[in-house]
């Protein structure tokens, strides 16, 4: 250890005491997107697209960042929010694909039974 991080030290260890040498946090560049910014993300992503108005039917990418640009007025590469996305807890997994005009009932009514046994 030189010199003037001992006298450092000791500075900090007689103006908070032991609290005072436990290393702090570095500087670092803030968020992009805010708290607010953030919780209203998660909560468009949970609640899917709109197919007529963003044309698709699963979320991707790029088509958020044109929403982030929409709404927030802030421009986002598909990686630096895929990184947002994952520190909002969110996976990448993708639900099973569905048509858009697909109908429930009538996927009910013939379900897949797979290979019949004699």
């Amino acid at each position: 250890m030189d010199r003037q991080a001992l006298r450092d030290a000791v500075v900090r260890y007689n103006a908070e005491g032991v609290d005072g040498l436990h290393d702090r946090p570095l500087p670092g560049r803030s968020e992009w997107l805010s708290e607010g910014e953030q919780a209203t993300l998660k909560s468009i992503i949970l609640a899917g697209p709109d197919p007529k108005r963003h044309g698709c039917v699963e979320w991707t990418l790029p088509i958020l960042c044109e929403v982030i640009a929409e709404r927030f007025a802030k421009t986002l590469h598909p990686a630096s929010l895929s990184r947002i996305v994952r520190r909002l807890n969110l996976s990448k997994q993708k639900t099973r694909p569905r048509h858009p005009q697909s109908d429930a009932k009538a996927q009910a009514a013939f379900p897949k039974r797979g290979c019949a046994k004699p």
